[in-house]
Parts: structure tokens; sequence; C-alpha cells
């Protein structure tokens, strides 16, 4: 499994546009492209030994590149794509039913609708939990107050910063916390209680 971490890209005013590979900052660095980056250095890239000075050229890669001329359009209208794995990682993998974590055991997971299809729901982030598949399966079709079951949090559509999150596996602390500051304060407060 690789473990070179991903670098996030921004607008000049820091709105975060998408992941991107080192080799994609390293040639925004390199063209001069960079409106400012943050001070975390990601990783050290190494190249050759210069034979006039003895010297092995060096670039570090911030964490953080901020690229001029680019633009998150759409930034605050974008809904993230629903995904079981994006939904997995929003509810932690934790059955909205039962309250088990399914760690490393995502096949054991279903995407529930809390108002089925059948019963006029849509798939959307605001009608859709984590479930485990005895939980899926107690439920069918029917609603909350129709069967034996409690929600344990309530669904919620995660901002463009949240998505960012659940998209990287390998982010880096400083990046968390950059993302984390864009999401809005009520909706962190509300959501890291539910969650908790």
């Amino acid at each position: 499994m690789d473990r070179t971490p991903m670098i996030l890209k921004t607008d000049p005013g820091g709105r975060p546009i998408r992941w991107i590979d080192v080799r994609n900052a390293a040639g925004y660095l390199l063209r001069d492209e960079v409106a400012w980056a943050s001070p975390e250095t990601a990783i050290v890239l190494h190249g050759g030994t210069c034979a006039r000075t003895g010297q092995r050229s060096r670039i570090d890669i911030p964490s953080i590149v901020a690229v001029s001329g680019a633009r998150a359009a759409f930034y605050d209208a974008t809904v993230p794509r629903l995904t079981n794995a994006a939904l997995f990682l929003r509810d932690r993998r934790l059955c909205c039913y039962c309250g088990e974590v399914f760690d490393g055991r995502t096949a054991l997971l279903t995407r529930d609708h809390v108002q089925p299809i059948s019963r006029g729901g849509s798939d959307i982030w605001d009608n859709v939990v984590t479930s485990c598949r005895a939980c899926n399966q107690k439920k069918d079709d029917r609603l909350i107050e129709e069967c034996a079951l409690e929600m344990l949090y309530i669904p919620y559509t995660p901002s463009r910063a949240e998505a960012m999150i659940l998209e990287n596996r390998r982010i880096l602390a400083d990046q968390m916390d950059y993302l984390l500051a864009q999401v809005p304060r009520r909706d962190r407060a509300r959501r890291q209680a539910v969650l908790a």
C-alpha cells in the first residue's frame, strides 16, 4: 500500500478543491503557480546530484497548496457524492440501530433508507444511515415507528470539507485541522454530540 500523503489543493482564497498527488503539487511549485502554502512539509523529494556543486536537489512539498488561478466552483452548493464507502465513514462504521462498530468488517454493513424507497423515500444523504445486515433485514421496508428499532443518530448531508475528510484515508493532522475549521461550528458541535 502506498503511504505517500495526498496534498490538499485549494483556491487562493483557501477553499478546498481536491486532493492531488505529490507530483502534481511539485509541478505547481516548480512552475511558480502556488499563491500560498502551509508551513507544514508533507514530504521531501530528492533529485539528482549537481556535478558542479555536488549538492543533491531537494523540494519540500507542503501539505496544503493554494494554486493561483484555481477556483472552487460551486463550493458551497456542492453536495458530495453518496457512496457506501463515504456513508460508512460518515457514520464511523456504526450501525444506526444496534450500535455495533464494524471496523474492518464493512462487508457486514449496508445502506439503509430511513424512509424506504418503496414508501416514497429518496437515496440522499439525509435519508440514509449505516446499518448492519441483521438490523437492515429486521427493519425491512418499514418505517422506524413500525418496527422494534430506534435510531442512535440522525443522518445528515456532509459539507464539502467533511466530504474531503472522508475521501482521504491518509489525511495529515494539519490538513484535518484546516478542513474541520471550514465545517460550520453549529454542525461540528451537533455532529460530535451525536456520534460521540
